[in-house]
């Protein structure tokens, strides 16, 4: 299943589009939109070379295990109720245990104000395929 592109071609049949996309020049093209996208490029580049020194010391089946513990990990949840799950595991996993990133403290929608708790019967009816509707009473 392939995805729409992101972002439109600038080249309108081989000539830069000056009207929809202003003057083409270096810093255009090389610049990223936002400085966090260099940030989460730089993680991911980071990632795949821990992945690569792993698998060089411990061998091309270690991939395989770290994947399988990786899907493991990241299914297993808790029932929808008033705890949400964690994934403690996935992330002792992964090593983002350490990490304090901008995503820990924005604000988070489960601790706002005019989320209603969630029915434990009907989330995990919906879960299991019993029942149709929101997965949360907010929803509705």
């Amino acid at each position: 299943m392939e995805s729409a592109p992101r972002s439109m071609a600038h080249d309108v049949a081989g000539v830069h589009d000056t009207l929809r996309f202003g003057f083409s020049g270096v810093k255009n093209e090389l610049g990223v939109a936002h400085p966090l996208q260099s940030l989460d490029s730089t993680v991911k580049k980071q990632a795949e070379a821990k992945r690569m020194i792993l698998g060089n010391t411990y061998g091309s089946a270690f991939h395989l295990r770290m994947d399988l513990d990786r899907q493991i990990l990241s299914r297993f949840q808790r029932p929808p109720g008033a705890l949400p799950s964690s994934m403690l595991g996935l992330e002792a996993l992964t090593g983002s245990l350490d990490d304090f990133g901008f995503v820990d403290y924005l604000n988070d929608p489960r601790e706002s104000e005019t989320l209603r708790p969630v029915d434990m019967h009907n989330g995990m009816e919906i879960r299991l395929g019993l029942s149709k509707g929101p997965a949360h009473s907010s929803f509705i």
